[in-house]
């Protein structure tokens, strides 16, 4: 064992099991382990009434999911719903890829899922998957910001949005290849709004497009500060479908980098696949002039959408860039895995440059470089910072490569 029993003493954990004969395995096996609140249920419904009537606050469910009546998956969301349980682990003898799609399910349903132990359990797996446990911290929720479509054009007009920049990096060179830029708001009295809150209500208030406009003006402006300091890189922008669904703006995102003295190779514009526009054709005439002038154009959070194909071949696409939810979990989930690995070899068939976003820890770097990615973005880089903190954080990147 590589945990003392003192590690779990303090955990409390309910097992759901149908089988009783496994059921009792298990609450042997973590009584070895040091647990002495041990609950059982023998269904899922029989384990709801236990953990309401536990005195102690029940830390993980040790669950079965192919259980008669209540099973595992409508246990998972009954504690889901009533915020019962943080933590899971999943105990079966079923195929992997159902498997995997339960611990998407748990985790999109807001919980944490240890792991999964494949039958016939033993101490030592129950051990690895307990050691992952971490206490949920107790913390004083912020105040969901309430915003209008009113406030956030008069943010519009009172400058208060900007932009962030995300770098990104070569996998083989490690170099800095580019930054993505990323809209922020500073309310005059509300502070940051998340964009997770003020996109989606610009996108129904037909403002989007004047947010686009915003970030495309200064992330060229912060460009072209950066290539005067003798800082050399390129920008990445999203565009709104939206806003390239209206005719010249080719023209106007050509006429602005030129007015800033930009050459079109440094500048990328992302598109996101999976929203649909009902005026395609000037969406398409948009990006192949963009595209003949010299602009690199990203198909951005690829995979996400329900045309992914189709877009890629209707589009002169030069990067593909793979969304964070096929990134994060590749290195454990066999089916993710294969996802990831079939989007870069179609990137590599074509001839487009892969960005891996939501890069977070080491081991997806490590996978992502070993399949041939070209290029990664994330935390594990780097988060989003100011216009003037990235020359800083490049030096700081590059002196400690």
């Amino acid at each position: 064992m590589t945990n003392s029993p003192s590690a779990f003493e303090s955990l409390c954990v309910i097992v759901v099991e149908d089988h009783d004969f496994q059921r009792k395995v298990a609450v042997s096996y973590l009584t070895q382990l040091g647990l002495v609140n041990i609950l059982e249920g023998f269904d899922g419904r029989d384990a709801l009434v236990k953990i309401a009537d536990s005195i102690q606050p029940v830390d993980v469910a040790l669950c079965d999911l192919d259980m008669p009546g209540m099973d595992g998956m409508q246990f998972i969301r009954h504690l889901a719903e009533g915020r019962l349980v943080g933590s899971i682990i999943l105990v079966s003898g079923l195929e992997s890829q159902l498997i995997s799609s339960v611990e998407n399910m748990a985790s999109l349903q807001g919980l944490t899922v240890l792991g999964t132990i494949e039958k016939p359990i033993t101490p030592q797996k129950i051990a690895n998957l307990l050691a992952k446990f971490k206490p949920a911290v107790a913390r004083i929720e912020p105040a969901e910001v309430s915003i209008s479509a009113l406030e956030i054009e008069n943010g519009l007009q009172n400058g208060e949005f900007f932009a962030h920049f995300q770098p990104k990096v070569d996998f083989k060179t490690l170099k800095l290849v580019g930054v993505e830029a990323l809209a922020r708001w500073r309310h005059p009295t509300k502070g940051s709004v998340s964009p997770a809150i003020f996109i989606p209500l610009a996108e129904k208030s037909n403002l989007i497009n004047r947010i686009t406009r915003r970030m495309i003006e200064v992330s060229l402006k912060q460009l072209k500060d950066w290539r005067d300091q003798g800082f050399e890189t390129g920008v990445a922008i999203n565009l709104s479908l939206s806003y390239l669904g209206s005719a010249g703006i080719a023209d106007q995102i050509t006429d602005e980098a030129a007015r800033l003295g930009l050459e079109p190779k440094v500048i990328t514009l992302e598109v996101t696949e999976s929203l649909v526009t009902s005026d395609l054709g000037h969406v398409l005439e948009n990006l192949a002039r963009l595209r003949m002038r010299g602009f690199d154009i990203s198909i951005d959070d690829y995979g996400t959408g329900f045309s992914s194909m189709q877009q890629l071949s209707r589009i002169p696409f030069t990067e593909l860039k793979i969304d964070q939810s096929f990134v994060t979990g590749a290195t454990s989930r066999p089916n993710m895995r294969v996802i990831l690995e079939s989007s870069l070899q179609l990137s590599q068939k074509l001839g487009l440059r892969s960005v891996a976003e939501g890069v977070e820890k080491e081991e997806e770097w490590a996978l992502l470089k070993s399949l041939g990615c070209d290029v990664a973005q994330g935390y594990f880089i780097a988060r989003p910072m100011a216009g003037d903190a990235v020359p800083e954080w490049h030096r700081s990147w590059t002196g400690g490569m």
